[in-house]
């Protein structure tokens, strides 16, 4: 995949201030590489529809990555500025709650993939970071999130591979930059067709979820 452009290294140092988690104060220091082998997004998506955000990562180093964590936030001042990963802040005064979400997480989400139960919870002081555990070298862990749009619009999502939470483990791709990337997503106003089924779960009528669209990750 090509390297992370200039998005992701916005998103690197917008997300700086966000400080560190307490848990990751005895990480190793040091530099760990690492590549971002899958990134999908439907480009396309209608509110209220529910679809998947993948992003999978490999550690292509000889040593084992702390924590591979993912950050998330959806690009321009009012992304960069919300404490949510899939929000944005409105800028409006006085607001009780100014942070308003674009996606809306599934409850349990993320989870890595091949699991049921685990969550990749954000376990960092910032909400935009989920943390999918120690990384072996060679081995490769897929983040899944589960969303649904609740905004309509044009959004940029950014994302960020970390090998730590505490800011001493630093991923870096084979030609040296922060790996990461961007999903561009329209989502139009429409409401899709929809329906409960027996077990409960809400599917869509006579349409599938779009087609998922690599992204410019590395």
């Amino acid at each position: 995949m090509p390297t992370a452009g200039l998005s992701a290294l916005v998103l690197a140092a917008s997300l700086a201030a966000c400080g560190s988690s307490s848990s990751g104060s005895d990480e190793p220091e040091g530099k760990y590489e690492v590549k971002v082998v899958k990134a999908n997004f439907p480009t396309k998506q209608d509110l209220g529809q529910t679809t998947l955000m993948r992003i999978a990562v490999r550690n292509t180093g000889k040593r084992t990555v702390p924590s591979a964590g993912i950050t998330i936030s959806i690009a321009g001042k009012e992304g960069q500025t919300s404490s949510l990963p899939f929000g944005i802040h409105d800028p409006q005064p006085d607001l009780a709650q100014p942070d308003r979400p674009v996606w809306v997480v599934a409850e349990g989400y993320p989870k890595a993939s091949g699991t049921t139960t685990k969550r990749g919870g954000a376990t960092s002081s910032s909400r935009k970071t989920y943390d999918f555990g120690a990384l072996k070298p060679g081995k490769t862990v897929e983040g899944i999130w589960k969303l649904s749009a609740v905004k309509a619009g044009r959004f940029t999502v950014l994302y960020q591979v970390d090998a730590g939470l505490g800011g001493k483990a630093k991923a870096e791709t084979g030609a040296g930059v922060t790996p990461g990337g961007t999903f561009k997503v329209r989502v139009t106003p429409t409401t899709p067709n929809v329906e409960v089924t027996d077990s409960g779960e809400v599917v869509e009528i006579g349409k599938g979820q779009g087609q998922g669209k690599k992204s410019s990750g590395g």
